[in-house]
């Protein structure tokens, strides 16, 4: 069988983890920014003389782990399709070699 194909297969599994990595690391906000943000919550809140409350602030973080959550999945699903794409490619290489 030839090499170039296992390393096409072996390359998009790559890219695939690369992609996760990189939808992940580029998240909207890190777990470690997470107090800063409660923080800047809690002042926006008294400065336009507001009450800050736990629902309101959990609503704010929810909204963003869902875009966050969006952003990760259609990462998640490029790379399963090029993924598969090689796995097939590498599949109709193995069956003429053995036909």
């Amino acid at each position: 069988m030839n090499n170039s194909e296992y390393n096409k297969a072996e390359n998009a599994v790559d890219n695939t983890e690369n992609s996760l990595k990189n939808a992940a690391d580029n998240a909207k906000w890190k777990v470690e920014e997470l107090s800063d943000r409660a923080k800047d919550y809690i002042n926006e809140k008294r400065s336009n003389d507001e009450e800050a409350t736990h629902e309101d602030w959990l609503d704010r973080v929810k909204n963003n782990a869902s875009d966050t959550w969006d952003n990760i999945k259609d990462k998640a699903n490029d790379a399963w399709e090029k993924t598969k794409d090689a796995a097939e490619d590498v599949k109709a290489e193995w069956n003429k070699k053995t036909n």
